[in-house]
């Protein structure tokens, strides 16, 4: 609208005229003395006269709100949701890329671990040679071994070896761990000398004690020396001093490394346990009892398991003392020993050799799971 009157209805009525230009909200207009004298006063109720300007306000209500303005999200981080298959620019996002890493190691199990199983199973049933092929044959091999003095021998060796030889790494470098750990000075070379065993070659280990061992060695000369045997000790020319001389080997060498497993075990017992102990008045040893073994019997069952495993397997420390023919008349031979003097040579029976394998993976079996249901049980 041009002119437009509005009328002010309150305490102190006043009326004042305002422009067009006021109401359609131009700045042209000055605003009159009597506007700015009624914005000073108190509150007071306006109503607002004319056609032009109710029909503002109708257009006004009319006219559609708009809608707030939000800002645009930020871009998200999160990888697109196409399928791998359907997307080209990203060939990594494949499913078989995972299987690409794995391919490596795959391929050196099946091919030095998985074949060479299945294979020594076929042979196992065959009458196969090193240097001829083989039939089928069954289960004859087995019958064999079964009645085979040599194999029974080398059994039993192996059992009892074993027997002594487990025992020993289980409580042995227990001890040992329990007393490298104590903080005392110059305990740190006292470590390294019980380890420095690990890691020397087998052989090289075995032929020191060869030297140590044999009838001129250095045991038998400080004895005579001292007056203490009249004669050499047949450590290597007895097949059962040969057998516990090979035993004394394996726990030597193994002492350092299963005490390292021991140190890991014992550090995560509290320390609070032991002062408890100490203060209700028990001694070092009702302590070791009572919280040591508890604490670190499950690494006391991997040990013991792990230790079997390698004692069936013994074969270096008894080739290199008793010599390829295993001792005096083959008694020191163990089932490793048989299967290599078996199946080596140019008339070496292979099939016969792999039975042999087969029974001595069973063998191995039964004390694995032996030691796997030991463990169990301690669990619960």
């Amino acid at each position: 609208m041009s002119t437009g009157a509005a009328r002010i209805e309150g305490t102190d009525a006043a009326r004042f005229e305002s422009t067009g230009a006021a109401c359609t909200g131009s700045t042209d207009a000055a605003p009159s003395e009597s506007t700015d004298a009624t914005r000073t006063r108190g509150p007071y109720t306006a109503r607002i006269e004319g056609p032009d300007m109710n029909d503002t306000v109708r257009r006004r209500e009319k006219a559609p709100i708009a809608a707030p303005h939000v800002p645009a999200p930020a871009p998200s981080l999160r990888p697109r949701t196409e399928s791998p298959d359907t997307d080209p620019g990203l060939p990594h996002r494949r499913w078989w890329t995972p299987y690409l890493f794995l391919l490596p190691g795959l391929v050196m199990v099946v091919l030095f671990s998985l074949w060479p199983f299945v294979n020594t199973v076929i042979l196992s049933l065959t009458d196969a040679q090193i240097l001829k092929g083989g039939r089928f044959v069954g289960l004859e091999n087995y019958g064999r071994a079964l009645g085979d003095p040599d194999f029974w021998t080398a059994t039993v060796n192996s059992v009892v070896y074993l027997a002594v030889v487990v025992p020993c790494l289980v409580l042995l470098p227990l001890a040992l761990a329990v007393l490298v750990q104590r903080k005392i000075p110059g305990i740190g070379f006292f470590r390294s000398a019980f380890y420095t065993p690990v890691i020397a070659s087998a052989v090289v280990v075995g032929l020191i004690w060869q030297w140590v061992l044999r009838s001129d060695g250095l045991v038998n000369t400080v004895f005579e020396k001292l007056h203490l045997i009249s004669g050499p000790v047949p450590f290597l020319t007895d097949s059962t001093m040969l057998l516990v001389s090979a035993m004394i080997v394996t726990i030597w060498k193994g002492l350092g490394y299963y005490m390292v497993f021991y140190l890991a075990a014992l550090g995560n017992v509290p320390a609070s346990l032991y002062e408890a102990a100490a203060l209700d008045g028990a001694g070092a040893v009702r302590r070791f009892f009572s919280i040591t073994i508890p604490s670190v019997k499950p690494m006391m069952l991997l040990v013991g398991t792990l230790s079997a495993i390698s004692a069936l397997r013994v074969f270096t420390e008894i080739y290199i003392l008793g010599g390829e023919s295993g001792g005096p008349g083959g008694g020191a031979r163990t089932l490793p020993f048989l299967i290599r003097q078996v199946g080596l040579g140019f008339a070496g029976e292979t099939g016969y050799a792999a039975a042999i394998s087969i029974l001595l993976f069973l063998l191995t079996l039964v004390f694995s799971l032996l030691g796997h249901r030991l463990s169990k049980g301690d669990e619960r």
